[in-house]
Order: C-alpha cells, then structure tokens, then sequence
C-alpha cells in the first residue's frame, strides 16, 4: 500500500525529513498549487511566482530522481483549492491510506492537517540547528527570553565561529561595530540576478493572469528559483558583499536598495539553502582572510541566532501568539503601506515603494521604518503582521510573526524584547539618506513641516507611560520628557493628535 508524501512549497529540499522517510519504489509524493495558499492573504506577486516556479522545477527533479510525482497546477480542471482537497483526491487515485509529512511552519497549515480524515503523520522540520524541544528545554525556567544567550548556546553546539571553546575574535557579538551610518557610495551591485526560462516564464504569464491586480508587479523577476542558483547566489554575496555587509547592515539609501545585504533568505526560508551551508561559507570567508569578523558574525547571528530564536518563539507560544495586543493599539492600516504615493513621509514612501517593487526591504526598513511607524501611530498590530506577511518574499508565518508581533510592535508585551523599538526621526536621518528629500524637516520637533516621527514618539512615550517609565532602559527618555516645558509638551500631544486624525480620514501626510 502506497503513502503520500506531502511537500510543500517552502519545503524544497531532498533532505525533508518526509522525503527521507519515504520510500522511493511505492510512495507517492504530492505537491500542489492551491488557491487556499495563494489566497489567504494578498501575497506579493513576485512571491507566488518564486514559490511556484521553485515547486514545479523541484517536481522535475524528484522525478528524474526515479520519484511518483502527483503535481497540481493552479489552473488544473480538477484542482480541488486545498492542500487537503488534493491530499483525499490523490488518496483516492492512488488507494493511499496514509499520509507523511513535515511539520508546516504555520500553526494555520498544521491544524488543516490535524484535522483531516486521513490519518496524517507530521514529522519535525530538521532544517532548523534547534528542535522545539530544544528550545523549549533552554527557555525553561528563564524569567526573560533574550536572543543574545540562545545564541550563544547555538555557536557552542555548532562549533560556528569557535576556537577552542572559545568566541572567535574574543567576543560573542560585534554589533557595536556594524553600526555605520549609509556610505555615500556602494561598491556592490546588489545581489546575484536570474534570467527567467521557459518554467518561469510559464509562472510569470500565470501570476499576471490569476493575480495580476494585486499590490506589487510580477516582473522584473530575477530571483533563483532552484538550488543550484540559490548557492551561485550565496557565492556571489560572500565574495562581493559579505565583506562589507557588517559595516552598513543597519544602514538605508534612496538609490541603493539591497546596499551589501545577501536576500538569501528568500532562499534559506523555501528550502533551497541548509542554514548551517551558508553560515559555514561566510565562515570560510574568515578564515581565508576574505571577510573580518564583525561581519561573519553579524551575518552568522542573523541565521542561528534571530532566524532560530524567532521560530522558538512562535512555536512556543501557539497559534494565540499573533492575536495578541498588549498595548491596546486598533488604528486602521494606512492607506500608504499599499501606495506610497499617499504619504509625504520620504522614509515612508521609498520603503513601500522598494517593497511594491522588490518583494524586499531589509531588516532595518522593516522594523525602523515601517514597524517603527505602525508602533508608535498605534496601529492594530493584527493589521500590522498581515501586512508584512502578505508583501515580503521571504515572509512565512513562524519567522514573520514573532518579528512584528514581539520585536517590531511589542504586542507581546515584551516576551524577548526588553524594550519597544522606537526611535524619532534622528534615527532614521543618522542611519540613511531618506531625510534629504522629505517634505518634512526632521530637525523641526512642532510645527509647520515637523517630521512626524518626532511628534509620534513623544506621544507614544507619553500614552505608555504607566507601562514603561519604570524601563531602565527608557527612563532617560521620560525625565527628557519631564524636563521640557508643559506648554511644549501639549503642544507636541497636539499635533501628534492632529497627524493621527488626518492621517485616519485618509489625508496625505
């Protein structure tokens, strides 16, 4: 009797813990593109293209593998519009009474295969260096959770960037050096880019057709939509771009969009890249001389350190955990996060304006800029992942949603952030370009042209007070706050107001 062997879209590896329990001879493999997946939210069209195209190309080569195949296509006349739809239409072909499968990384997709009527056996996700029990075992017991000691557990069990037992360089975290401010010229010319062929070319016509009204244009497309591409593209970031990557990873600019930063996630998240493949390629790098190490680790804590404790954290705490709202925020979703012309906010509007066009921004614009933004107007934080989740390429629930709802807008009250992420406009103008050409002035605090940032942050500190003045880490803020004159703190919760109003009857501000 034959099994079904799930596969699905961001599981694109021949080491998938399914496959390596399958068996090549009787079992099944199933794939299928639904309209439930494409659907769920209004995902970015250049991400429908590279998980379709990625999965058709993967299908190909399971079965030149010696792999049963059974692919559903989209437009597919009999494509029932769910992965268990297709699951019980292949049982039945196949007279498959089980199904093998690896663990989705949304507690959605999880529950869909609980609950269906064949028996279905999840098995764990080994991509990743840390199991859930793993991490469970080390938040255990801890009464705050912080990325920095998990981290520091994952370095020593990977023996990445150690030397006898020791932190390679004599530090854990050179963040204090990958703080420069945006240089006035990059020597990069961005990440390694794809020619579409004839499959992708098939995805791309099919996207404009099915999802062609949708927020952000198909093509140009360039992104690598199998393996071997991916690494091409992981060679081309370590030898061009890992070297300054450190330097200028919190860094933004107008007419520079990727700056020295990989997009590799893209890649790691779909299944194309093993995490610990690309941490030991920059690591090579190090070795060799060809990269210093602030920008090795820098680059290595983004992957076993934030990628790994971010799915600890949403596998922690279930499926409730991107409902939640500690602060109480319910303002609607701007208009400008879907059309950049709405805004007269520079930072804003170059941000939407990259993701529409991209399917991309960086770590920096996503939480400084736009997260930062959303937090400090009190948007529904709700709104606020569904937004991210939908525009990103690289955005899947387990490692987006504990991004916004507990990093970018302390929804979670502070589960492994210390503190919320807030700034006023300096941040922005110290670490990017995008002030030089905005209709506001982020040296003005009130009044006419003030940058809204300055006005928002003072207000959000001054509606949180209650929750955060006792914050070490806050309370220079607040007696910077208490010192100013009453009459210039009404006026900044004035015009904060003023904004927030305008900006909720759907003004341009």
């Amino acid at each position: 009797m034959s099994r079904l062997i799930l596969v699905l879209g961001d599981q694109l590896s021949p080491e998938l813990s399914a496959l390596k329990e399958a068996d090549k001879t009787s079992d099944v493999v199933v794939m299928a593109e639904v309209a439930d997946e494409t659907t769920y939210v209004p995902h970015h069209p250049k991400k429908i293209a590279l998980i379709l195209a990625a999965m058709r190309k993967f299908a190909a080569a399971l079965r030149a593998d010696g792999w049963t195949v059974a692919y559903s296509e989209l437009d597919d006349r009999g494509n029932s519009g769910s992965i268990a739809g297709e699951l019980l239409r292949r049982a039945e072909e196949h007279g498959a009474r089980e199904v093998v499968a690896t663990e989705p990384g949304e507690w959605r997709l999880i529950s869909v295969l609980e609950d269906m009527p064949l028996p279905v056996r999840q098995l764990p996700d080994t991509r990743f260096v840390a199991s859930h029990a793993r991490f469970e075992s080390w938040a255990e017991g801890r009464k705050s959770l912080r990325m920095e000691y998990f981290y520091r557990e994952m370095r020593r069990e990977t023996g990445l960037l150690m030397e006898e037992g020791e932190p390679a360089g004599g530090k854990w975290n050179f963040d204090h050096d990958n703080r420069e401010p945006a240089p006035e010229e990059i020597d990069f010319g961005g990440p390694m880019r794809f020619t579409p062929d004839e499959t992708v070319e098939e995805v791309l016509e099919l996207v404009e057709r099915r999802f062609g009204n949708g927020f952000g244009e198909v093509r140009p497309f360039w992104f690598a939509t199998e393996a071997g591409q991916a690494r091409r593209a992981l060679t081309h970031f370590v030898k061009h771009a890992l070297p300054r990557f450190g330097d200028y990873q919190d860094a933004m600019l107008d007419d520079a969009r990727f700056l020295y930063h990989s997009v590799l996630s893209l890649y790691i998240n779909i299944g194309f890249l093993e995490p610990l493949e690309v941490c030991r390629a920059a690591e090579d790098a190090l070795r060799s001389g060809d990269a210093p190490i602030n920008a090795v680790e820098g680059f290595v804590r983004q992957i076993i350190g934030w990628r790994e404790f971010m799915r600890g954290i949403y596998f922690l705490h279930g499926p409730d955990y991107v409902r939640r709202n500690a602060l109480n925020h319910q303002r609607k979703l701007p208009w400008f996060y879907w059309d950049e012309t709405a805004t007269r906010m520079n930072c804003v509007a170059r941000v939407v304006e990259q993701t529409r066009e991209e399917a991309y921004a960086h770590h920096i614009q996503r939480l400084m800029v736009t997260g930062n933004f959303a937090l400090l107007a009190g948007i529904d934080p709700a709104e606020v992942h569904e937004w991210y989740l939908s525009v990103y390429a690289d955005a899947y629930e387990w490692v987006e949603a504990p991004n916004v709802i507990g990093m970018s807008q302390f929804a979670d009250g502070g589960v492994f952030a210390s503190k919320p992420y807030v700034s006023s406009g300096n941040y922005i103008a110290r670490m990017s370009d995008y002030c030089d050409h905005c209709a506001y002035s982020v040296k003005r605090k009130t009044g006419e042209g003030a940058c809204p940032f300055n006005l928002l942050y003072w207000a959000f500190m001054d509606r949180h007070r209650e929750r955060f003045e006792k914050n070490p880490r806050m309370a220079q803020m607040y007696a910077t706050w208490d010192r100013m004159a009453e009459g210039r703190r009404e006026t900044i919760l004035a015009e904060a107001g003023q904004f927030l109003d305008a900006m909720s009857r759907g003004d341009r501000v």
